[in-house]
């Protein structure tokens, strides 16, 4: 049995712990039909508006946290959060939760004032509320705080809270039940003492609790907020507001910086942490900031799938994309910001990991999957990847890897038009296919001797019937143009250009079990497989999974190494961990430090050393 106030009671519950607040809806639902209208003076409905503003404030705060775009040269520690992290955090509104049960509880006391009898505004209440969170809550907190660093205190219940190796927001709210509580007391002590006074005010309510949860979310946020000029202009102010470096020593150190949010009590104490002032300078100048060794270079898929990203809400991204009923109200939002990125946006920074010392980052250019087949928009993004190459070149990014439709043949001739353009460019330009077709090609079992091909003439799909017909595999490539098949066919040896055979209607495969699709098929076409099939697939999106009777492939992909460090979103619908082939691609240039560009056709004699020296860094089929 675990130590008192060490785990939450509704723990168990999942999901279902939020039915807890049916009360309080009840209670709003109750006083809405006695009144007619909205209870505006209902403490149940300024207790549920209090929940959603502090809901917000902390999913403000991760989102700017998160905006590498905006925050990466001033994070206070350059790791990143990994899903170990985030799955110990998943239930961080538990204190939440309780405070406003607490609240609840408070408010169906006989003694609590009723809104009605309260001003909205009441200065007096203000100034209370401050003297006793200076005199009360700050040296209060302190001391609780220091003395759960101590001894049996800190291994119960403060240990969890502190294994969150890089704070977010939403660190500031995760923890046990006893840490909820003193924090709870260091929050309700002012407001208690300014109603007690006879100046509370509904005002006061919400601005102390809100104001309470911005600090917090602040010096939990991993970005420097304050400019060192601002302290050496005020030398004063730096001991009467905390800072997000100020907070990170302590909770890296865990010896120093106890504070809630005035450092002069850590003055007091002499535990100030001797580094604070100097590093927080550091990080505000941007020493932390650091060159990525390679880049994946994507684009946004479609208007909804554009809040799977990390600085949105990490239970999505955290989780493989698919679609949630919940993100459907936000849809006008993701559809204004895809038109304001059209007009004024650039590339910009998403997510990052680090693999064995190299930073590995992700880049997105603005434009959505469909913009790609509109013709008046291929040459702005053209520029576009045109641009991020530039800038990845100027940095020293050694591998850049182009994504999806980034390396379309028809836009961009798989990167040629930019590694022709810039003759002299260091950064190594990487469509990543060869893998790709590696990992098609190692998923087909060694007993198949027949094939049905489709987007048989595409990049892809000619390396992959090239290939096949080397082992003696015969493959029937779907095409209706016999120029292009018999250009690839002579690109066989003689001996085995028998075994490509150009077919131009779904039925010839009625017979073949083994199905490569690159491109998409409609349920319709998919009726001519034969009962068992199994379809491979590297057509995106992914085709319909429309037959019971058969068995459907992923999209191409990999799986990191188990040492990557600091990798916590999902690559759209991939599997934690799995990124997909052309990524991974881009990834074992990297590490072999290979030196040519790998665009345009692919090389067919390189996709078993390619395959191999992915093995070999420890990357692995999903």
């Amino acid at each position: 049995m675990g130590s008192p106030l060490s785990s939450w009671p509704w723990a168990g519950l999942g999901a279902y712990k939020y039915l807890l607040y049916g009360p309080l809806v009840a209670g709003v639902a109750q006083a809405w039909r006695e009144q007619g209208g909205a209870p505006t003076d209902s403490w149940c409905l300024h207790l549920l508006l209090l929940l959603a503003l502090r809901s917000l404030t902390h999913q403000l705060w991760f989102s700017y946290a998160n905006m590498l775009f905006f925050t990466r040269r001033r994070r206070v520690v350059p790791d990143g959060v990994d899903f170990v992290q985030i799955d110990a955090e998943w239930d961080w509104d538990n204190m939440v939760i309780m405070q406003t049960l607490l609240g609840a509880m408070a408010i169906s006391s006989p003694v609590f004032p009723a809104v009605s009898d309260l001003r909205v505004w009441e200065p007096r209440g203000w100034a209370v509320a401050l003297l006793l969170h200076v005199a009360v809550s700050e040296p209060g907190f302190r001391w609780a705080h220091r003395a759960l660093h101590r001894g049996p205190l800190f291994s119960r219940y403060h240990s969890k809270h502190h294994a969150s190796p890089v704070t977010q927001p939403l660190t500031s709210a995760y923890g046990t039940p006893l840490e909820s509580l003193v924090l709870t007391l260091a929050m309700a002590a002012p407001l208690a003492g300014a109603f007690l006074a006879g100046a509370g005010s509904v005002s006061l309510v919400y601005g102390h609790i809100l104001v309470f949860d911005y600090l917090r979310c602040m010096g939990y946020s991993n970005v420097e907020v304050i400019s060192h000029r601002t302290f050496r202009a005020f030398p004063l102010l730096r001991y009467l507001i905390y800072t997000p470096t100020y907070l990170s020593l302590h909770h890296q150190e865990k010896d120093s910086n106890f504070c809630l949010f005035m450092p002069l009590f850590d003055l007091l104490g002499g535990t100030v942490h001797p580094r604070s002032w100097e590093l927080q300078k550091e990080v505000d100048q941007g020493k932390n900031d650091r060159v990525p060794d390679f880049v994946f270079l994507a684009h946004v898929v479609d208007v909804v799938s554009s809040m799977h990203v990390p600085f949105a809400f990490r239970a999505c991204s955290s989780q493989p994309w698919a679609t949630r009923l919940v993100l459907l109200p936000l849809w006008p939002i993701a559809f204004c910001l895809m038109v304001l990125q059209v007009l004024c946006s650039k590339t910009f920074t998403v997510s990052f990991y680090c693999l064995r010392g190299a930073l590995h980052q992700t880049w997105t250019i603005p434009r959505y999957s469909f913009q790609y087949f509109i013709p008046p928009m291929k040459d702005g993004i053209n520029r576009q990847i045109e641009l991020a190459i530039l800038r990845a070149d100027k940095m020293g990014v050694k591998v850049l890897s182009l994504a999806a439709l980034n390396k379309n043949e028809a836009l961009n001739g798989g990167g040629t038009l930019f590694v022709d353009k810039h003759p002299d460019l260091r950064v190594r330009v990487v469509h990543g296919n060869t893998l790709t077709a590696a990992v098609i090609l190692n998923e087909i079992p060694g007993s198949v001797k027949e094939v049905f091909l489709t987007g048989a003439t595409s990049k892809l799909g000619r390396a992959i019937a090239l290939y096949l017909c080397r082992k003696r595999i015969r493959v029937l490539m779907l095409t209706l143009s016999s120029e292009r098949f018999l250009k690839i066919q002579r690109e066989a040896p003689a001996e085995f250009q028998q075994y490509l055979v150009q077919v131009t209607k779904y039925h010839a495969a009625k017979t073949v079990k083994t199905w490569l699709v690159g491109k998409w098929l409609s349920p319709r076409e998919q009726r001519w497989a034969p009962a068992g099939t199994h379809f491979h697939q590297f057509v995106v999106p992914p085709v319909i999974e429309f037959r019971r009777d058969c068995t459907y492939g992923k999209l191409a992909a990999m799986r990191l190494p188990k040492d990557v460090q600091g990798l916590g979103s999902c690559e759209y619908t991939m599997e934690r961990g799995v990124v997909h082939a052309c990524h991974a691609g881009g990834v074992v240039h990297c590490l072999e430090g290979w030196e040519h560009h790998e665009v345009g056709a692919i090389d067919v004699d390189r996709i078993d050393v390619v395959w191999k020296a992915a093995l070999r860094h420890g990357l692995s089929p999903p």
